[in-house]
């Protein structure tokens, strides 16, 4: 397996190394007239209907430095990403979306490979301002970039980690089987949706649908979205589960000038902290902690003349540990500290309360089809931190990327206890 996966890695990153120089190299060797058929031919094409289909491969080759004895281990990953949105039938619309990933080392021990299912759906237009969608949809909410507390669907639809960029994130997890109900008009717009309990038991087998971890539990999200002026449209939510009391939720944005947006996103409701969840789960005895907790992301995003988007971004989780709970965390029996470690890695959030969040992006930066992005998360508790960077170079039908991720701290912190202190990774993709 582990020479099988590697060979596949390596004949892909030379496919498309060598497809991409010849692409080059042709077009600088080709006359003005063969190039202008080749443009016309290219703007003929752009007319034509397209293609329901997205698909892509990619493949990743890097490492890690570990942090236990600071020996490097090498990293090789082999991805496809298929998607379909195709109107079939007036009215009628289908959606499907699903990932491959084989890793090397795996990421679940002993299964190299792990399938996404991260939508499968049909939607129905029952009337130009009524639709209803009924599958497997990745249900995303929040207006803020680093922390979504209003993101209610995220506990435990991740399976394969691809990037830590909060994007990739979002986009490569399972959706929650559910049904939706979408009602448009003047005034707004109302959303209600039922996501039914199928099943109690997470799987980590390689292409099996894995409802245990999306679906078990009964939730309701009523989401209302009213027009109050011009390019201002909060967005109200009412989410409700078997396992939590209700939670309610806020998403405002405002264009504060041309170049600046500011986001403030909100949740709130009683729950036990996360501490008290992660030792129920595990059918440990533990106090009643349950109160009423606050979660905000509030930030502004700030974009130039030159391509350059910065966001900084203030984050607080009402249900994690405050300074003085998360250091003493850590001289309590390290399986209390594992068991919590686990449990938000399932709900996707942080050991402590407050956070600081950073992101850059440079579209062409210097150079055209090249981008750059950069990513900054700080824990103001422990002031540990991860940083990434990335370097992403865009062809026709081709992309490569240069990744760093560095996770810096004392030794039991949000970051420091990470196993990887630094990774690398060369990634190449080729859209079919």
């Amino acid at each position: 397996m582990k020479f099988s996966l590697k060979f596949n890695l390596l004949v892909l990153l030379a496919m498309l190394s060598c497809r991409a120089v010849a692409q080059q190299t042709q077009q600088e060797l080709e006359g003005p007239d063969l190039q202008a058929l080749q443009l016309a031919d290219q703007t003929a094409s752009t007319s034509e209907t397209p293609s329901n289909w997205r698909v892509f491969g990619e493949g990743s080759l890097g490492g890690a430095i570990l942090r236990t004895d600071d020996s490097f281990q090498p990293d090789q990953r082999l991805s496809f990403d298929a998607q379909y949105d195709n109107t079939f039938a007036p009215g009628w619309r289908a959606v499907f979306s699903d990932r491959l990933d084989a890793d090397n080392p795996p990421q679940v021990p002993a299964n190299h490979v792990i399938n996404t299912v991260k939508e499968s759906y049909l939607s129905w237009q029952a009337a130009p301002d009524l639709l209803f969608d009924f599958g497997r949809i990745n249900e995303r909410n929040g207006v803020a970039l680093g922390y979504n507390p209003t993101d209610y669907f995220k506990t435990d639809a991740v399976r394969s980690v691809v990037s830590v960029d909060p994007n990739s994130l979002k986009e490569n997890r399972q959706g929650s089987v559910m049904l939706r109900m979408q009602k448009l008009s003047d005034l707004g717009s109302v959303t209600l949706l039922f996501s039914p309990k199928i099943n109690d038991d997470v799987s980590n087998a390689s292409f099996n649908p894995d409802f245990g971890a999306t679906n078990n539990d009964n939730r309701w999200l009523l989401s209302i979205s009213p027009k109050i002026a011009e390019g201002f449209n909060p967005k109200l939510l009412i989410f409700k589960s078997d396992q939590l009391p209700t939670q309610f939720g806020l998403n405002l944005t405002d264009l504060i000038s041309d170049a600046a947006v500011i986001y403030v996103e909100w949740s709130g409701g009683r729950s036990p902290s996360l501490l008290a969840q992660s030792l129920q789960q595990q059918g440990l005895p533990v106090d009643n902690d349950s109160a009423f907790r606050n979660r905000l992301a509030s930030g502004l995003t700030y974009t130039t003349d030159n391509k350059i988007s910065l966001t900084a971004e203030l984050d607080y989780n009402g249900a994690g540990l405050n300074q003085h709970q998360w250091n003493a965390l850590w001289t309590a029996p390290l399986p209390i500290y594992g068991l919590y470690r686990q449990w938000l890695q399932v709900v996707q959030e942080s050991p402590t309360k407050p956070a600081a969040f950073f992101y850059g992006t440079w579209q062409d930066a210097g150079i055209n089809h090249l981008d750059f992005s950069a990513m900054e998360r700080l824990d103001l508790d422990d002031s540990s931190r991860l940083s990434w960077l990335e370097a992403r170079y865009h062809l026709t039908h081709t992309e490569f990327a240069l990744q760093w991720q560095l996770n810096s701290g004392s030794r039991l912190s949000e970051y420091g206890a990470s196993a990887q202190v630094q990774t690398w990774a060369l990634v190449g993709r080729y859209y079919f």
